[in-house]
């Protein structure tokens, strides 16, 4: 392709609206542009770039026996309330895009295609002989994200792989799921991309176990927690640890006493000269089921731990039949315009105990009367622990469990993970962290959808069974930027080999001379027929200008056919490491060969 011909226009400056290097560079360099929030358009470049990735994408899936094919972005409301979570995208994630048709018919823009997927293997799939069954495609998601940021990697439209299998065994879906894992590295090896696999929570999709893919960068969005003997990876959302050593209560009997001015962990311990592995610190949450039901949540863990909110929310799903919901809406701190609303009287705020009395909460049919207390793990086993007494400017010292206080009936792992932890699967391995972007997303979702959607089939028995199914998703358009993100300098994008949207750029530092023009016209149809992919900077511009838009976009190789034309030479510059060589022109083909072979091994 000749730049002359092309739809190709640079900035020289940084869009205001882009927060992330990997942003501004696809803006600076034109390979994509700002529509609306959330919304770009693919420009050539671009394009070319996410069709190298999605066929990358494609021949790894076919590899793994998957077939491909197209579900409809426009789905009916009813298949996602057979399965619960139209509540949950409409109105608690809020990521549906909905709409009602002209016969009154709520439909919604697939944000993803579970209920799809499973409303066809309910149709179509009789016996176990049909199973296993593995079906994908590649399509355009919409997500009304709240706040669309750092362009395509958090975009309101974008491209993505889903995938989904459907087994008549569980080790049939285990046996799919390490093929999509073997799958997915394959993918983000041939990309180019330095990633990590770890552990994640399943969120609104829900299932038994899941695993993300991350590309390291320090943009990314994502906390992951790993040891150096590769042993231990896990999103921070889903990582466990084991907490510090306790420090030994110095309280030996039970009192209460006066504490002004100790509202923080950090005060409390400075006045009582304790350490925070003896306090027992008390938070308070808001939570509001689909049913319309508020719950007032007390959460009770050791004062020198975090709550994992992620964590928490999971433990509340699981309760959302008690309260006559299917899932959680909000989860919140409430403030003291949300307490005004459901609390009798004010609260000891920064001195509440584990067992606040339940007479905190006003009567009311759409606020529960008592709270729901969740004591996690490090708390349970503390002994002369410090806590709140329910009175401002008072806690409670040398309390206990069982005596002092209630012996806890719901005991959960709600804390936060650290970097600086003891792994649990060695204690000598302390959790590292990491940044990284979520770029895939397996899942082994079982028969969540299935038992919901009445998707069976016959077993060999003849025995009517729910299909047993398996979820993968990668982001085709978010990869593409993060591999941006991962590569990139002060000049512009560092593209990988494989994913880059043209192998090599001939530039013409002067097209008035005609030997210059030649060599180029010579070099740039021999490489294009070699099947190296060439760019021919044939455009009236100053040299400087054309060697600076060069290495803007990032492509791998650059030749220049300038001075050393006169030796029968161009220089050939690599665009990763900024090394330049003379060749002679019969050995630039060759050699561009031998390291295109080199860079995708």
């Amino acid at each position: 392709m000749r730049l002359s011909q092309m739809l190709f226009v640079t900035l020289r400056e940084d869009p205001a609206e882009a927060e992330i290097p990997s942003h501004k560079l696809l803006l600076r360099a034109g390979y994509i542009r700002r529509i609306a929030a959330g919304v770009y358009a693919y420009l050539p470049l671009m394009w070319r770039v996410l069709q190298k990735v999605s066929q990358i994408v494609r021949e790894e899936m076919n590899a793994t026996g998957a077939q491909e094919c197209l579900l409809p972005q426009l789905q009916p409301a009813d298949l996602w309330k057979e399965s619960g979570r139209w509540d949950t995208y409409t109105k608690a994630e809020g990521i549906m895009f909905s709409l009602v048709d002209r016969q009154q018919r709520e439909m919604g823009l697939g944000p993803t295609h579970e209920e799809v997927i499973t409303a066809v293997a309910r149709d179509m799939v009789r016996s176990y002989r049909q199973l296993p069954l593995h079906l994908y495609q590649m399509q355009t998601k919409f997500r009304d994200e709240i706040r669309p940021r750092f362009g395509l990697m958090r975009g309101r439209e974008f491209i993505m792989k889903d995938g989904y299998s459907f087994h008549a065994s569980e080790a049939s879906l285990k046996q799919t799921y390490q093929d999509m894992h073997h799958a997915y590295s394959n993918m983000l090896r041939r990309c180019g991309l330095e990633f990590r696999a770890v552990e994640a929570d399943s969120g609104a999709i829900g299932g038994s176990g899941s695993q993300e893919f991350m590309v390291l960068a320090e943009a990314g969005e994502d906390e992951i927690l790993y040891t150096d003997d590769g042993k231990y990876a896990a999103n921070v959302e889903k990582a466990v640890s084991l907490p510090a050593d306790l420090v030994p209560s110095p309280f030996a009997t039970c009192e209460k006493r006066e504490t002004p001015g100790t509202e923080t962990i950090e005060q409390l311990c400075q006045f009582l000269k304790c350490s925070p592995t003896t306090v027992v610190k008390n938070v308070l949450y808001q939570a509001v089921y689909d049913s319309g039901k508020t719950v007032l949540v007390l959460v009770s863990l050791r004062g020198d731990q975090e709550v994992n909110e992620v964590k928490l929310q999971n433990e509340l799903v699981k309760l959302a039949a008690q309260y006559q919901g299917k899932t959680l809406l909000s989860l919140t701190v409430p403030d003291a315009e949300a307490q005004q609303k459901w609390a009798s009287q004010p609260l000891p705020l920064g001195y509440i105990a584990p067992n606040l009395a339940d007479s905190y909460i006003q009567a009311s049919s759409a606020v529960a009367g008592k709270f729901l207390r969740f004591v996690d793990q490090t708390a349970v086993d503390l002994k002369n622990f410090v806590t709140g007494a329910d009175e401002t400017g008072y806690h409670v010292v040398g309390a206990n469990w069982g005596k002092e206080f209630p012996q806890p009936d719901r005991v959960v792992d709600i804390r936060k993970a650290r970097a600086g932890d003891r792994a649990s699967h060695d204690s000598n391995q302390l959790l590292r962290t990491a940044r990284g972007i979520e770029i895939g997303h397996i899942f082994q979702l079982g028969t969540k959808y299935s038992q919901a959607m009445g998707a069976t089939y016959t077993n060999e028995q003849g025995e009517e069974q729910p299909l047993i199914m398996g979820c993968y998703g990668v982001g085709v358009s978010r990869l593409a930027q993060a591999a941006v993100e991962q590569s990139y300098d002060k000049d512009g994008i560092i593209w990988p080999v494989t994913i880059a949207p043209y192998q090599a750029i001939v530039v013409i530092p002067d097209i008035a001379k005609a030997d210059q023009v030649e060599a180029a016209e010579k070099l740039y149809s021999e490489l294009n027929q070699a099947g190296i992919e060439t760019l021919l900077d044939d455009r009236n511009e100053r040299a400087g200008v054309k060697f600076k838009d060069a290495d803007l976009i990032g492509i791998p190789y650059r030749i220049v056919t300038g001075k050393a034309l006169k030796d029968g030479k161009v220089e050939v510059v690599k665009r990763a490491t900024k090394e330049a060589q003379e060749l002679p022109l019969a050995e630039v083909l060759p050699t561009l060969k031998q390291w295109l072979t080199a860079a995708r091994q």
